[in-house]
């Protein structure tokens, strides 16, 4: 039988690199298949394709392969884009006659939103037709071996080369995120989850610090070990 899209709706799921893209995309599959729309995956980025590193060409093949599964998706690649990511997706919205638009919230205060704006902002003057569900940092993590208690809400601030892990907002903090500790350990350990500009990344946490802002595979994360 013909699946008609008796709503007329049409989903945008937007995308970046890090572990909350296939998250935003299973959000837009259930929603399509709820009102049988056609969904559409966006990713943006500044660089020419050929230029993109292993790991960012990795989760855009894993883009592709979660569009195809689903009946009727189409994967939306936009390489060497210099304008600004929300007049892009204002750009697509229009183009494709999008209704509603799915993407991740940024880590920024309500104070920052009001003085430097935000892409949800601008997307609300650029395209106040389209819904929006933003969809914020998860609060759990894929954890098949249990090696993680429950995420909680933590900072980080800048120290040195470093940063320093604390669970008090304060106003040197320079990223707001989700903090999961390692099982069995009495110390700060585990990794951090966090939204930086529009990419999701989720770094490690040893003692209460983080030495560099680089995203990790929890497949390779090395924990650590009693003596």
């Amino acid at each position: 039988m013909e699946n008609k899209n008796f709503y007329h709706e049409c989903i945008l799921v937007c995308v970046y690199y890090g572990p909350n893209g296939e998250r935003l995309i299973r959000r837009g599959c259930q929603i399509a298949n709820m009102m049988k729309a056609p969904l559409y995956i966006l990713t943006v980025d500044p660089k020419p394709f050929d230029e993109l590193d292993a790991e960012k060409v990795l989760y855009i093949e894993q883009w592709k392969k979660l569009a195809e599964s689903h009946p009727s998706a189409q994967f939306i690649l936009i390489d060497n884009e210099k304008r600004p990511v929300s007049k892009v997706i204002a750009e697509v919205a229009r183009k494709r006659q999008i209704t509603q638009i799915i993407l991740g919230q940024t880590a920024q205060s309500r104070w920052e939103q009001i003085t430097k704006g935000s892409i949800i902002n601008s997307l609300l003057n650029e395209i106040p037709f389209v819904d929006l569900h933003i969809i914020s940092v998860a609060r759990y993590i894929k954890d098949e071996e249990g090696l993680f208690e429950k995420g909680i809400r933590a900072y980080i601030i800048k120290s040195g080369n470093q940063y320093q892990l604390t669970f008090s907002h304060t106003k040197d903090v320079d990223y707001e995120g989700i903090f999961f500790k390692e099982v069995g350990t009495d110390f700060d350990n585990g990794i951090f989850r966090f939204i930086k500009g529009w990419e999701t990344l989720q770094v490690q946490v040893s003692d209460g610090i983080v030495k560099e802002l680089k995203n990790i595979d929890l497949h390779t994360l090395n924990l650590s070990e009693e003596d």
